[in-house]
């Protein structure tokens, strides 16, 4: 199989994306795997390496067709340009960087010349601009790149995955947020995914209710017996086992999540909470539903330890992995189903048994 080439966002310069850059390609056997390519500026990169003392060398050039194979590649994306840094603080400076970087990445992502995209962490807030009025990277990507196609967000570690209904939006309006056609969308998205991007035939997914105790019956809430369990058993119905409400509560107290592919949360910290407290170190935040692949570490900017040289590059490198497997399962995957085979008379729903029958007679004779 051919190198995967990832390109890498900078994310937040005043932030640890440098760091977690740098130390996970400090280690040559990463570039067996993948040939990286990181948009945001030599200047920089050099300013952070300094800062921790790493060791890992780079190239510079001006487009990921340039990339040099067996080695760290940065495309400048800034030419002369100062950025000033700072680190531990939210700068507009710091924010515009990010955003250069991104636009020039997705860019060259939908040009080919990337196969997957990893993004450092951003700082939502100073990243905000003409260009980018978005709560994150995931509804940003989704608006440039997603090609009318709904995004999903997913934290994952091995096989824990907690994907959201609902995502950067105040817990006020998640309420509102949860209608019957959003849950059987994401249900939707969320079972395919688990097909083209992790390989697993028949996802068994859990659903967690919005209530406490699944609104008890109504004592505290009617959307769990009036919304959420219709939707999933229409699309059980269809053919995606998901199963539920389950209360989050129990749900993860009990160890109940083991049995299951994928968990839909309704609400970001429903989602969230529980999973970064069972795989805070080393989780990855994935865009499913997308026709590109997109990955990040599940951590944010880290501004209290930006510039000390103890920041843990686990999770950036995990990101990294999984942006490589499911480039490579969804080739897969796609290769098995470009010819199918057309089906035999008697498989096309036929209630007929007799015909069924009558060919096993024909076969026996023969």
């Amino acid at each position: 199989m051919k190198k995967i080439k990832v390109g890498i966002t900078h994310g937040d310069v005043n932030g640890v994306g440098y760091e977690v850059i740098l130390k996970t390609f400090e280690n040559p056997d990463m570039f067996e795997l993948c040939t990286p390519v990181v948009y945001g500026s030599p200047k920089i990169a050099t300013y952070h390496r300094k800062a921790f003392e790493c060791q890992t060398n780079f190239y510079v050039k001006d487009t990921a067709a340039k990339a040099e194979d067996g080695a760290l590649t940065i495309v400048n994306c800034f030419g002369e340009e100062e950025v000033k840094i700072e680190f531990g603080k939210s700068t507009e400076d710091a924010g515009r960087a990010a955003f250069v970087a991104l636009e020039r990445a997705l860019d060259e992502l939908q040009d080919g010349l990337i196969d997957v995209l990893v993004t450092a962490p951003i700082n939502k807030s100073n990243i905000q601009r003409e260009g980018f009025h978005f709560a994150g990277h995931t509804e940003y990507i989704e608006e440039k790149a997603g090609q009318g196609q709904k995004a999903l967000m997913m934290l994952m570690n091995g096989p824990l995955r907690v994907a959201l209904l609902t995502t950067h939006i105040p817990i006020s309006e998640v309420p509102k947020a949860v209608t019957k056609e959003n849950i059987t969308q994401k249900l939707k998205i969320l079972n395919h995914s688990l097909k083209r991007d992790f390989m697993i035939d028949n996802p068994r997914i859990a659903v967690l209710s919005l209530n406490p105790h699944c609104g008890d019956g109504g004592l505290m809430g009617r959307e769990d017996e009036e919304v959420i369990k219709p939707a999933i058993d229409q699309l059980f119905k269809e053919g995606i086992t998901c199963m539920g409400p389950y209360a989050a509560d129990g749900f993860f107290g009990s160890a109940n999540y083991t049995h299951y592919d994928a968990i839909l949360a309704m609400y970001h910290d429903q989602g969230l909470a529980p999973f970064k407290t069972l795989a805070m170190d080393d989780g990855v935040n994935f865009t499913a539903g997308l026709p590109i692949v997109r990955t990040s570490p599940d951590h944010g900017v880290a501004y209290d330890i930006a510039g000390k040289g103890v920041a843990h590059e686990d999770s950036f490198r995990q990101a990294v992995y999984a942006a490589i497997d499911i480039a490579r399962n969804r080739t897969q995957f796609d290769e098995a189903r470009k010819h199918p085979l057309q089906k035999q008379y008697y498989e096309k729903r036929d209630d007929s048994d007799k015909l069924k029958l009558d060919q096993v007679t024909e076969e026996e004779t023969l």
